[in-house]
């Protein structure tokens, strides 16, 4: 292996190993899952909001935050039931790319009692186009893809 190769070898091991350090199990920036969106709200108020610190729950390693203390309780009592599919990353990647993308909090749909997110408007409207086709490939994938590192 020439220098370069081992040198460039080295830098990404070592920014995998930050970035396993860093992040929880879900796609968690700046300290906190989805961006900051309470994860109920999407059920309960239909629409993304943003939590506040002083409304969080940790779960699975991630830091999640609400808008109120009724949403962080409802959380804390079923967290698998509120929490987003493919550990908050773009439903669509995991399905059609089988990698993790992030998400946009605005991008998203509820299905079936599960909360999937997306990385954009465009990537929303092609996910619409098949949900449970979509779903199914993703289900399928996740397992392999939940061991990659994110694209961002």
């Amino acid at each position: 292996m020439k220098k370069w190769q081992s040198a460039l070898t080295g830098f990404f091991a070592l920014m995998v190993a930050a970035t396993d350090v860093l992040a929880g199990d879900f796609n968690e920036q700046n300290g906190v899952a989805i961006k900051g969106y309470d994860a109920v709200a999407y059920f309960t108020a239909k629409a993304p909001v943003k939590g506040v610190a002083e409304h969080n729950f940790a779960y699975k390693g991630s830091n999640f935050v609400f808008a109120s203390k009724e949403n962080r309780d409802a959380f804390a009592v079923e967290p698998e039931k509120y929490a987003p599919q493919y550990a908050g990353y773009c439903a669509y990647g995991v399905a059609a790319g089988g990698v993790k993308v992030d998400i946009d909090p605005n991008s998203f749909s509820v299905v079936d009692g599960k909360l999937y997110l997306n990385v954009n408007p465009a990537v929303q409207k092609r996910w619409s186009a098949d949900v449970p086709g979509f779903i199914k490939t993703a289900d399928e994938k996740w397992p392999e893809v939940s061991k990659l590192n994110a694209k961002r």
